[in-house]
Parts: structure tokens; C-alpha cells; sequence
């Protein structure tokens, strides 16, 4: 049977009194947890919901997200993960696109949720642990698990949307179950024995599968932390002897800028992914805390993981590693033709992980995996080792007056800077060379730096036309859920008329 679920069934007949989920001083095993899930399915076999049905669920880290997210799933139900900050326009765009017939949503929301489901039509059920424990408990528990195909779609995971309206990428159970699968024996070797930190919003597919999918196929006990802090994350880690981390790079920069010092010896293991490390704050993190860094690259359409830096082979800085088990990777110029070693490309992905298609997107979904191989829009290169490299996005390229300019490789200096703590470098409109290179700077508690230092700073270590001419100093970076840096948002504060218009002054700030 192809069900994600019994990943959770399999586990709780094994270790039935192993810790499954810890919030504070809350403690729920793996028999309390899938007893929770058959209660779930029965809820919503009550409420009429048959396979195929969606079920959105706008929550945050909290054990009732993990047990409606398997409840919906043994019940052969298709599950739609939202962000529970969205407004309520759209709340109702995600509702509506995805056909959703119910919505589970945190009690303490601001009240979007509740709005975008009436304007869409949705029945909205307030989840509150208590009076959510008592309607659960109304419900016998129906272990049961719906049989499904490794082709069956079991989560609708909605793009950030950079381009148009989000899309729901069809991740299917084998592709879903393949990743769980490859990141636990391959990547992460989880254990029983193991404690994992789970800051990644599980709304998200990295710490969907990565932290929270690998955790209960492993049998491991998942930290759930609602909302990223330094010191909570910290507290964590030495309160509960954590031995195993997932975040994106901008919870490495905060975890290495915090000041606070705390007892991390249990850690084994890191693991980075969402967006491309800086090599200067891989270095940093491993130094102050003693603990490896493993790199990798996936996306929402690959369910998620492509690549990873693995355990048993040498780790590169700066690298994604290679491909995982069973999933093949290419780097495509833009003729479809293959490149060779060091030089760049698109990189394509052909695998059991690749989603099945964009919900309702015939056109696009063609557009993504034309041939059979999806287009993932990122440029990569690969080493003679057969290492890949991420370059950038091919949006985030910068065409300046016909020469190409790779922001991760500019910012890549700018992290270098002693006083620096985040980089952003983006393209902004300029009337006679097309684009120009600016940099959004975040620096270190206390630190100080100029613009112009800066400026100068990257000008003396890249070829002329490569250095920002414009660069801001900011107090903080505008970031979407999961921790990533936004840079459309960044781009659209730089894209002035002045900039546009009559060029960009040397060392000027934005």
C-alpha cells in the first residue's frame, strides 16, 4: 500500500510509547498520535469527505496539524497546507483553486482564514486543542487506511506565486514516501534514538518531509516550534538534547549572530536547504558549534529533495551534492542541449519525486516538464566529481550592459565582509545598461560598515562591471514563510524612477 499514513500506522505498532511530538511541556507518543489520526478520519468520513476530497489546513507547528495531516491522508483525502498569515483574498484564491471542501483553521488567527472561507464557500473548523481534543474524542477511531496508487496525489503544495498566481504542485504518495524513504537511510540516518528540531513550518514542504515525514517514519521524537527564535531554537536543542537541525540559511545566519551560549553537544547533525548557504556562514555555524553542515537543493514540485552533500562522501562547501537515490539530474542550456562540467545551465530533474503536474494546469504543467524532465529555472553547474553548484535563479539573473552578473556569487563576497550578517543583491531597472547591480545589507549586532566600504569592498574582488554600484543598508530583510529571502519585494523598493531613469551615482544608497 502506497499510503504516506502508514508510515505513522508502522511506526506506532513498533514503538507505541516512543515520544512523537513534543510542544513545551506537552508530550504525545506514537500510539496517542495514530489513534489521533483514525479519530481524524473518522471525523471527516462523518463530515462526508470521500478520497480525493481536499482538506486545507491553515495551522501552525502544533501536534493538530500532524494529526489532521495524517487523519486526512488515512481517510484518502488529498491535503492543501496554508500558510496561516494569508489575508483573506487569499485564503479564498487557494480555497477556491483547489476545490477544498473543508478548512481547518489555528483558533488564535487573526480572522482571514475565516472570511477568505466564507467568500469562498469552504466550511471553516476552528482548531483549539481542547474543544478540538473533545470532537475528536466524540469519533471511534477508524484505523482503516484508504488504499491509494504511488500515482495518487496526497498533497496540493501552493507555489510562493513570484510568477502569477501560486500553483498547486500534485505531490504524489510514491513521490512523497520515495523522499521520506531516501532522506532517513541515505541523508539524515535517523534512528529512534534521534531528537529533531522542528522550526520549518509544516505548512512548508521542507519541514513537511524533511523534519516531520522523516521524524515519524524513523520513529524519532519531533520538537515542534511554532515560530523560529534564536534563543527558543537554543533552549531547545540543550532543554531536550536535540540531535538533529533543519533550517534555511537565514536561521544559521540568526543561530550564528545570537549571542547567547548554550549546551549543543547533542547535535549530530545539520542540515540546510530552500535557498543556497553561504559558504562564509557554513564555516561560522560549524566552528562555533561543533557540528557538520550538510547542503542540499530541492523544491516543491520534487516533493522536495534533488540533491544533498551525504554523509559517507566527502562534504563540498558551497555545494548541493549530488543526486539523491533513483532521481537523475541534467544541466540544459537554453536549446535543451546538455553542458558540460563547470559550465552553466538549467537545471532539470527527472525522477519518482517529480510532482505529478500543476493542479488544473494542463498548459503550464507542460511548460514545466515538457519532455519528461522538470525544468526547475535554477542555473547550476557540475564539478569533474559530479558536485552541482547552484548559481542562481535564471530570474535572478543580472544582464548588465550584456554581461551576465550572478547575485549568490556577489553576495557570496559581501558575506566575506566581517561587519556583514545578510546579503541580498538584486537587478534594478537602468535606462542605458539595462539593469544595475544593488545589494540590500544586513550587518552584524554592533558591527559597522558604510555603503561606500561595502561598495568598495566588492569592487576591489570582482570584475568591474560585476560590483553594486547601489547598496542599501537595511535593518532587516523583507522574508516569506519558510525563512527565505524575498527579492522581488527587495527589487521592487530599489526599482525607483530615478534609477530607472538617470543611472546610478558611485557608492550611492538606496
Amino acid at each position: 500500500m502506497a499510503n504516506l499514513s502508514e508510515f505513522l500506522v508502522e511506526t506506532a505498532t513498533a514503538r507505541p510509547d516512543r515520544p512523537a511530538l513534543r510542544l513545551g511541556d506537552h508530550t504525545t507518543s506514537y500510539a496517542e498520535l495514530d489513534a489521533g489520526s483514525a479519530r481524524a478520519a473518522a471525523l471527516l468520513r462523518a463530515e462526508g469527505v470521500r478520497p480525493g476530497d481536499r482538506i486545507a489546513l491553515m495551522l501552525p507547528n502544533v501536534p493538530e496539524f500532524v494529526v489532521l495531516y495524517y487523519g486526512a491522508l488515512r481517510a484518502g483525502a488529498i491535503v492543501v497546507p496554508l500558510n496561516p498569515l494569508l489575508k483573506e483574498r487569499e485564503t479564498a484564491y487557494h480555497l477556491t483553486d483547489s476545490g477544498a471542501v473543508l478548512l481547518f483553521e489555528w483558533h488564535q488567527a487573526p480572522g482571514e482564514g475565516t472570511q477568505g472561507a466564507a467568500a469562498a464557500g469552504v466550511r471553516r473548523v476552528a482548531v483549539e486543542p481542547a474543544s478540538f481534543a473533545a470532537l475528536l474524542a466524540e469519533h471511534e477511531p477508524s484505523t482503516e487506511v484508504a488504499g491509494t496508487a504511488d500515482d495518487d496525489v496526497a498533497v496540493l503544495l501552493y507555489t510562493s506565486g513570484t510568477t502569477g498566481k501560486p500553483k498547486g504542485a500534485a505531490l504524489t504518495h510514491g513521490g512523497l514516501r520515495h523522499n521520506t524513504e531516501v532522506m532517513k537511510v541515505h541523508v539524515t540516518r535517523m534512528t529512534p534514538d534521534d531528537v529533531v528540531v522542528g522550526c520549518l513550518p509544516l505548512f512548508h514542504i521542507f519541514g513537511q518531509i524533511c523534519t516531520m515525514s522523516v521524524a515519524v517514519r524513523s520513529g524519532a521524537s519531533l520538537i515542534l516550534v511554532p515560530r523560529f527564535d534564536p534563543q527558543t531554537v537554543l533552549d531547545a536543542i540543550a532543554g531536550d538534547r536535540a540531535t538533529v537541525f533543519g533550517g534555511v540559511p537565514t536561521m544559521y545566519a540568526a543561530l550564528l549572530q545570537h549571542p547567547a551560549d548554550a549546551d549543543v553537544t547533542s547535535l549530530r547533525m545539520c542540515v540546510s536547504g530552500g535557498a543556497s548557504l553561504p559558504v562564509e556562514v557554513l564555516h561560522g555555524f560549524e566552528k562555533r558549534f561543533g557540528c557538520a553542515v550538510l547542503e542540499g537543493f530541492g523544491m516543491s514540485e520534487t516533493s522536495p529533495v534533488v540533491t544533498f552533500n551525504h554523509l559517507d562522501r566527502p562534504r563540498k562547501a558551497g555545494s548541493i551534492g549530488t543526486p539523491i537515490r533513483d532521481v537523475e539530474v541534467r544541466l540544459l542550456d537554453d536549446k535543451g542541449r546538455d553542458v558540460g562540467a563547470g559550465e552553466i545551465g538549467e537545471l532539470a530533474v527527472r525522477g519518482p519525486n517529480v510532482m505529478k503536474g500543476y493542479w488544473n494546469r494542463p498548459e503550464e504543467t507542460a511548460a514545466a516538464i515538457p519532455d519528461g524532465w522538470l525544468r526547475t529555472g535554477d542555473l547550476a553547474r557540475r564539478d569533474e566529481d559530479g558536485y552541482f553548484y547552484i548559481v542562481d535563479r535564471k530570474k535572478d539573473m543580472i544582464i548588465r550592459g550584456g554581461y551576465n552578473v550572478y547575485p549568490r556569487e556577489i553576495e557570496e563576497v559581501l558575506h566575506e565582509h566581517p561587519a556583514v550578517a545578510l546579503a541580498a543583491v538584486v537587478g534594478v531597472p537602468h535606462q542605458q545598461l539595462g539593469e544595475e547591480v544593488a545589494a540590500a545589507v544586513v550587518l552584524r549586532p554592533d558591527a559597522r560598515a558604510t555603503a561606500e566600504e561595502l561598495r568598495q569592498y566588492v569592487k576591489d574582488r570582482v570584475a568591474a562591471y560585476k560590483y553594486p554600484r547601489v547598496v542599501r543598508l537595511m535593518d532587516t530583510l523583507p522574508m516569506g514563510p519558510s525563512g527565505k529571502i524575498l527579492k522581488r519585494e527587495i527589487s521592487a523598493r530599489a526599482a525607483s524612477p530615478r534609477l530607472a531613469t538617470s543611472g546610478v551615482g558611485e557608492g550611492e544608497s538606496l
